[in-house]
């Protein structure tokens, strides 16, 4: 049976519980442990797939299908497991759950409340696959005292001391203010939100405080004295450089050793960090540095990136480079605006819904492919190249997509990319109306292409030509189309295994230029960066030469 630990956070949000849950993960992997990590989310959406990227940040997508929380892209990174449906919740979900079950007859005409149903539905989704790693780490978001985390803390302490002594432990997150005026680090915050926690029933084992400033031993002792805990369980948590050094500084905080003290597991084995040496090694010891723009439409929150990013960042290091991201607003580009890519060496255009900005997309793929500049389309950031190639090559000069008039309630294009109505998925055949529900309804999860060989986008695979990586669209490049663009030029080097929808495209003559309708970001990991990132990245290594 696995040991659970419980990540909670308090006085703040967004102090960093996804990426302290992520390197405690890869600290106990070091030290010859199996994990999982899971992700319980308050709010009543169901999942993020329907939520605005201004709102809630990037949609991470798993292998079998499931739209989750961008914290679920962390543990991933850090960990290497793949995400499942099964590792993440909302109390959306949880309510649909029971709501479903109420309307099936499966209560028995019993008063649904929260505890004990609701409370149950969180309980059981905790029990799922705990036979299967030594620890389930599991991030409860938001912070303690918001009404709607309620019933996930209850569940937690039901959970707690139904399971036999020492099989869960509780780490708390808080927040450390500064006080310039006193030049005084407040302890007082954080004992009010551990004392918060207690009213509930839970009590932290251990503490991470977040502080700007260091944080000096006789505060760690009165805040373990007002908490409860030991002092060596206090754990400082200070500004990094870089995300992925989480798990190095835990590691010399004590982070790990804090968690296995409070299990009893003595004496711990000694933890193999080689892997995340090696990462900081390439980070801190680049040999140059590459300038990208990332044109797109939610440029205004680096979070509806959250995985590119990270993705370029690991292509920097697979090639010992320094990536330096600049967010380029596509609306900016329509008209003539063109010209604001000049001395980038690589340009991204992403994943995106609707025709807002759109045009900038198109005139930055016509301006990597006229000036050869590399670019690497994921999504719609194919499909806009696709519309560039054949309004400007291919004789089609009012290509667009049905997207675009599904949006404006009227016809304006010859729709080189439509709205997909039925795929192949495993064994069977998925059909889709546009009228279905908004929710979870896009092709979604792992799909294999075959890739044509001596292509570019084999050859950037190691010479493959069958990978499988994770989609998030219900629009599609029409193949129909597909005879007039390769005659201008075009390369449809990827399909699906039936032939029958395109997974990438490129232009065989021009130095670097790929589009793929998949998210390789998703997969992407600082010690194995997806392939097409490190190979975009070297191609902009050599634009930076000839620059």
């Amino acid at each position: 049976m696995a040991r659970y630990i419980f990540i909670t956070g308090g006085v703040v949000s967004s102090l960093g519980k996804g990426l302290a849950s992520a390197a405690l993960g890869a600290l106990l992997q070091a030290r010859g442990y199996t994990v999982r990590l899971r992700k319980l989310d308050p709010y009543l959406n169901v999942d993020p797939g329907t939520m605005s990227p201004f709102e809630h940040g990037e949609v991470f997508v798993t292998d079998d299908g499931a739209e989750t929380d961008l914290d679920l892209g962390h543990y991933e990174r850090f960990t290497g497991v793949h995400a499942r449906k099964t590792d993440s919740i909302s109390s959306g979900r949880i309510y649909s759950n029971v709501l479903e079950k109420e309307r099936r007859g499966q209560y028995l005409g019993k008063t649904i409340q929260v505890i004990p149903h609701v409370t149950n539905e969180i309980k059981d989704f905790l029990s799922i696959g705990e036979d299967e790693v030594d620890f389930m780490l599991c991030e409860i978001g938001g912070t303690v005292g918001d009404i709607e985390g309620l019933p996930f803390f209850e569940a937690i302490r039901q959970f707690t001391h139904e399971r036999p002594r020492g099989n869960c432990i509780l780490m708390h997150l808080t927040l450390l203010p500064y006080l310039a005026a006193s030049g005084e680090l407040k302890t007082k915050p954080t004992q009010h939100s551990v004392k918060e926690l207690q009213s509930i029933g839970l009590a932290p084992d251990v503490l991470v405080c977040r502080s700007e400033h260091l944080i000096p031993e006789k505060e760690r002792a009165k805040i373990a004295l007002f908490c409860n805990v030991r002092p060596d369980h206090v754990i400082p948590a200070y500004d990094l450089k870089s995300i992925y050094e989480a798990p190095l500084a835990y590691h010399r905080a004590g982070l790990d050793q804090a968690v296995l003290d409070v299990f009893g597991i003595s004496p711990a084995p000694r933890p193999d960090l080689s892997r995340w040496e090696d990462v900081m090694d390439r980070l801190e010891n680049a040999e140059g540095e590459v300038k990208v723009a990332i044109v797109g439409k939610y440029t205004q929150l680096e979070d509806a990136y959250k995985s590119i990013a990270e993705a370029l960042t690991h292509g920097g290091m697979a090639n010992r480079v320094r990536v330096k991201a600049e967010w380029v607003d596509s609306e900016k580009l329509e008209g003539d605006g063109a010209h604001t890519l000049d001395g980038y060496h690589g340009i991204i255009v992403p994943g995106g819904f609707g025709e807002r900005g759109t045009e900038g997309m198109i005139a930055a793929a016509k301006y990597a492919r006229e000036k050869e500049v590399p670019y690497l389309g994921i999504c719609l950031g194919m499909q806009m190249a696709v519309i560039e190639g054949a309004r400007n090559l291919a004789d089609l000069p009012d290509a667009g997509s049905e997207e675009f008039d599904h949006e404006a309630g009227k016809s304006r294009f010859t729709p080189v990319v439509y709205h997909l109505k039925e795929w192949v998925q495993g064994n069977y055949t998925v059909q889709r109306k546009l009228s279905d529900d908004k929710g979870g309804t896009m092709r979604l999860g792992a799909y294999t292409a075959i890739l044509k060989p001596d292509s570019k986008i084999s050859e950037v695979y190691g010479g493959a030509t069958e990978i499988e990586d994770r989609h998030r669209h219900r629009y599609e490049v029409d193949a129909t189309y597909r005879d007039q663009l390769e005659a201008a030029g075009m390369s449809f080097s990827g399909m699906s295994p039936d032939g029958k929808l395109p997974e990438a495209v490129e232009y065989p003559k021009h130095p670097w230029f790929i589009g793929v309708q998949s998210h390789p970001e998703l997969k992407s990991k600082p010690f194995e960066p997806a392939p097409l990132f490190a190979g975009f990245v070297r191609a902009a290594m050599e634009e930076g030469r000839l620059v």
